[in-house]
């Protein structure tokens, strides 16, 4: 594993220049062949204020048996005093310099997946629904690319951030007492449109920290758009389970991979 800087100098609205306001990406090489011409781009949980090694080099360990180059972005947090838009501009720098690296490290630029769980989940659902195409005449070349997924797979995400949120994540992201409007914007299922890339969801019925109604609102609002999506609903398993306890996600989100990037 490498790690490279997402920005060559200061990230934009950086508070200092101490690690945790230096965003970076880690990178992972294949181990398998299924899906070697593609990558994935893994934006790791933790409620806006840790990121968890789980749902970041864990799950970058799965997609590389699977052949995907694996890009796993350290965003900024909450807890290091950082708000909206910095953990989003992140985000979208992250998957832009992952698909400026696709000559190089030999996948299709138009076979990116970005996988979130829980506050990253919601990282990736709003990135999924407020990418843009770039600005072609941009003097940083990493910047004309677009920061359109391709795909888009999210574990038990958090997807409002109004009156049901999840309360740690919406504290972290949005501050104390953010506006109504503000709510909006970061509501996910709000921004879903015809262009937002597909999507494999799954949630559990038992998770007592981010209610699997959260993917219920975004799924219904994929349908509305009328974006192909998958949704799992299992019923056993609590909140951060990644790969844990037998929750049969792996083979399904596989399946779903195969029909979409064969």
């Amino acid at each position: 594993m490498k790690t490279l800087p997402l920005w060559p100098g200061a990230a934009p609205l950086a508070r200092g220049d101490s690690p945790q306001d230096i965003p970076t990406l880690d990178v992972y090489e294949p181990f398998g062949t299924t899906f070697n011409d593609a990558a994935v781009l893994i934006l790791p949980g933790g409620g806006y204020g840790i990121l968890s090694p789980q749902e970041g080099e864990g799950y970058a360990g799965i997609f590389q048996l699977w052949g995907f180059k694996a890009f796993v972005c350290n965003y900024r947090l909450g807890t290091d005093g950082y708000r909206h838009p910095a953990m989003l501009t992140d985000a979208a720098r992250a998957l832009r310099t992952v698909r400026s690296l696709a000559a190089d490290h030999q996948f299709d630029p138009k076979k990116i997946v970005i996988v979130g769980s829980s506050a990253g989940g919601h990282l990736a659902a709003t990135l999924l629904t407020k990418w843009d195409d770039g600005i072609p005449d941009h003097p940083d070349p990493i910047e004309r690319q677009s920061s359109r997924p391709d795909l888009g797979v999210l574990s038990y995400p958090v997807i409002t951030m109004r009156e049901k949120a999840e309360s740690g994540s919406r504290r972290n992201l949005l501050g104390e007492n953010p506006t109504p409007e503000l709510e909006n914007l970061l509501s996910a299922q709000l921004h879903v449109q015809a262009s937002t890339p597909s999507c494999f969801i799954w949630h559990t019925v038992e998770d007592g920290v981010v209610q699997v109604e959260d993917s219920l609102l975004f799924a219904q609002a994929l349908r509305a758009a009328g974006v192909p999506f998958e949704l799992h609903c299992y019923q056993y398993g609590g909140h951060g389970l990644g790969m844990k306890d037998g929750i049969p996600w792996v083979q399904d989100c596989l399946r779903w991979l195969g029909r979409h990037l064969s």
